[in-house]
């Protein structure tokens, strides 16, 4: 079985949707259910060691839009949202991470050799991210407290804009050079990452919003759960000119498992072969090299392929890939390998 480290999921948005229901958390993690993508059994069973988990704020105005008659959606962006809500669901989110790794149901992990450990004792290594940084205030204050409590990534903007950036919208087909990119704080937000080691992810910013932030960082250019705009033209993919940046910097891109940016109709169907992300890996591979890609699945939060259908179903990509000519040492580059090289050089260690 190979081992993936993930770049990207949000069970920790399905977990608090459990606590705000009256359920609980931990045991749902701990002893498995049937909805949703991740779980300790699951992720178990599908060689799922570890990966990045999103502390993300939800946006309750947005319905995505259905295709037009010539499959053609553009979903408005969300509403910008408030600090001081979007910090008490972030830190709810933060507060389960911490109960999880108490309770031995991960570990949360603060370095790579943190994850690597967690690996080798057969416990899923967490890695804590804010996807969309509406929770941090303008002086920055409170990402100090998150680093604190483990954070170690984030990406500034999820698809909607606020004080740091412009996000791209959930449309088809469409370039990602929708609108500006970072705003005067969004600059200084990469700075600060930058000196205290926090990884920088540029899934859902803008184009724009992409160079700003190529032209400012000193870490790796870093896509966490994006594919190849090639090949499905939705906004949130990417073009080849980011990927030769991408490849330039020393960085990588997680292929993400939504359908909607696999297909090459970009449309919302699980019915999605297993082919498509196989040429989604191609694409980058022969653009940047196997050492610049690597998995960001987005589980629990999109709509997965059937012939994997959750945490359990990830070595059939594995197979997938091993059929379409991969080897074992190229197979180990893009499910864990590149994903904690890359890690190692933002954190600094």
């Amino acid at each position: 079985m190979e081992l993936v480290f993930d770049g990207h999921n949000d069970v920790l948005l399905r977990l608090w949707r459990t606590m705000k229901s009256g359920g609980d958390p931990v045991a749902e993690f701990m002893d498995g259910i049937s909805e949703g993508h991740i779980d300790a059994p699951r992720a178990k069973k599908g060689g799922l060691a570890g990966g990045f988990c999103a502390i993300y704020i939800p946006s309750g105005d947005l319905i995505l839009k259905e295709p037009d008659a010539n499959g053609h959606y553009e979903t408005p962006l969300s509403a910008p949202l408030a600090l001081e809500p979007s910090l008490e669901i972030a830190l709810e989110k933060a507060a389960i991470a911490l109960r999880l790794d108490r309770a031995g149901a991960w570990r949360l992990c603060r370095s790579t050799a943190d994850i690597r450990k967690s690996m080798e004792d057969g416990i899923f290594a967490s890695v804590l991210h804010i996807e969309g940084c509406e929770a941090l205030d303008p002086d920055l204050e409170n990402l100090e407290v998150f680093y604190a409590a483990g954070l170690r990534s984030l990406g500034p903007v999820w698809s909607r804009h606020n004080i740091f950036g412009h996000g791209v919208p959930f449309a088809y087909p469409m370039s990602p050079d929708t609108a500006p990119g970072l705003t005067d704080l969004g600059f200084e937000l990469i700075k600060a990452c930058n000196r205290m080691g926090i990884l920088v992810d540029l899934a859902h910013i803008t184009e724009q919003g992409f160079w700003d932030v190529a032209k400012t960082t000193d870490q790796p250019l870093v896509a966490s759960h994006s594919n190849a705009h090639a090949l499905t033209s939705v906004a949130r993919n990417l073009t080849d000119r980011q990927f030769d940046a991408i490849k330039e910097s020393g960085g990588l891109v997680g292929l993400n498992y939504a359908v909607t940016m696999l297909r090459p109709d970009g449309r919302d169907n699980a019915a999605t072969p297993l082919s498509d992300m196989v040429r989604h890996i191609d694409h980058m591979v022969e653009r940047m090299g196997i050492d610049h890609v690597a998995l960001g699945s987005d589980f629990d939060g999109a709509t997965i392929p059937e012939g994997i259908k959750d945490a359990a179903g990830n070595q059939n990509l594995v197979a997938a890939l091993r059929d379409a000519g991969y080897a074992d040492e190229e197979l180990g580059k893009i499910c864990r390998e590149n994903w904690l090289r890359i890690l190692a050089s933002a954190l600094r260690e």
